[in-house]
């Protein structure tokens, strides 16, 4: 069985859980795929699998956490069980070799394989897509730039290179965000710790 991976993204903006998971119940809850939500408020999860019913293919389940932060949302998109789509596609594969003409009859298993090992491309798109429609991003807000004065606890404006309320010098750490994945790093940092991406 794979190991369980798990991709993270923070989206900084006017945007709630909520409006992930409805995004993503609309998007997968149909055809071979169920979606179940779990949690209220500030956490969800939600939860793609195949259905119990499926006609072909393997199982597949995919947990989406997420997660009110302070300005935004973190989403966290987990692999939980690709063990049937290996057996599945490696049964196709096997079929293949040793009588050719049974590939014809895997076919429907084989695009439904595909498919599935496609679903957290998919998940990430539909997250994506409602991002940008909510006006979101991996940005910062205005207010969480804002660097605190460590003398006289004065929120001062990014790039600010002393309090605006008693003048003392702020420094070099101005606070950011990774462009690809909106993970808070310190100043100094050249790459993300969570996505790895340059900054």
């Amino acid at each position: 069985m794979q190991k369980a991976t798990m991709d993270e993204k923070t989206f900084y903006g006017p945007v709630a859980p909520e409006d992930f998971a409805r995004a993503l119940i609309g998007e997968f809850d149909q055809g071979n795929l169920v979606v179940r939500q779990l949690g209220r408020g500030a956490t969800r999860v939600v939860q793609i699998a195949s259905a119990p019913n499926a006609s072909s293919g393997g199982k597949t389940a995919i947990t989406v956490q997420l997660t009110a932060v302070e300005d935004g949302v973190h989403v966290r998109v987990g692999q939980q069980d690709w063990f049937g789509i290996a057996a599945s596609m490696g049964l196709t594969a096997l079929s293949a070799l040793r009588r050719p003409g049974l590939l014809l009859s895997r076919l429907d298993d084989l695009a439904q394989d595909i498919a599935s090992l496609q679903l957290t491309t998919r998940i990430w798109q539909t997250i994506a897509r409602t991002a940008d429609a909510l006006g979101v991003s991996h940005e910062l807000s205005e207010r969480l730039r804002r660097l605190t004065c460590a003398y006289c606890l004065t929120a001062n404006p990014v790039g600010a290179p002393s309090c605006v309320a008693c003048g003392a010098p702020l420094g070099p750490n101005q606070p950011r965000a990774c462009p690809q994945c909106g993970y808070i790093v310190e100043a100094g940092t050249s790459i993300c710790p969570q996505c790895s991406a340059q900054l």
